[in-house]
């Protein structure tokens, strides 16, 4: 049976947060708010969970699941020579919707899909992901949404759509933005964005005057 928790409440927020963390442990899935939209998530370095969460979304494995961490530092045990680009970037917008696509470290024991040696990595600015994801470290986490549906801004809309398959949603009330984040690849010799999400091209040049855009040639 999935439980649903309301983070207001001090006391069911400590619970919840502990509940998810050992459904992770089970290699289980939880529905968790972050900064934009509510995401599904589940350990990174379980096979068995990411598997679950590709099946949940409906998802193929080339198109893998991105990673949220808890920290800054945590990102250089996860990538491989990240740019001063990507440093700067990082300094500048986490935790926050900037999601940074990188050069993954080759030892990973994790299987997130088909990513060609890369990793994209966010830090969340909300308070409760955070929370969690320093009592479980990186998570594997994709938008709660059905693939091809729109994301979930409520925890009831996350409901609606994963039901059984995931045991605990917990719940931070709506949404404040239902952006999602910006992405920034970071792994070639020129950082370019590959999705303008929350964060504009203008913010992020402020940062990195020569990232280029989406539809660059």
């Amino acid at each position: 049976m999935s439980l649903v928790i309301n983070l207001a409440d001090p006391e069911d927020r400590i619970a919840g947060l502990d509940a998810a963390a050992n459904a992770m442990r089970r290699h289980e899935l939880v529905v968790l708010p972050t900064d934009t939209v509510y995401g599904i998530g589940t350990d990174a370095f379980s096979v068995q969970g990411v598997a679950a969460l590709l099946d949940a979304k409906g998802r193929g494995r080339n198109l893998p699941v991105p990673v949220l961490v808890g920290s800054p530092k945590t990102v250089d045990g996860l990538v491989r020579s990240l740019s001063g680009a990507g440093r700067d970037l990082i300094e500048a917008f986490w935790p926050g919707a900037l999601t940074i696509v990188a050069r993954a470290q080759p030892t990973l024991q994790w299987d997130l899909g088909d990513t060609s040696g890369t990793v994209a990595v966010r830090m969340p600015l909300h308070p409760a992901a955070i929370e969690l994801l320093r009592k479980v470290g990186p998570m594997a986490v994709s938008s709660a949404n059905k693939s091809g549906s729109p994301p979930a801004a409520t925890i009831e809309k996350a409901l609606e759509q994963f039901g059984e398959a995931v045991r605990v949603y917990l719940d931070g009330g709506p949404s404040t933005t239902i952006e999602p984040s910006t992405i920034v690849d970071v792994s070639g010799d020129q950082p370019r964005a590959l999705r303008v999400g929350a964060l504009s091209l203008e913010l992020l040049r402020t940062v990195v005057p020569d990232l280029l855009g989406p539809d660059s040639g």
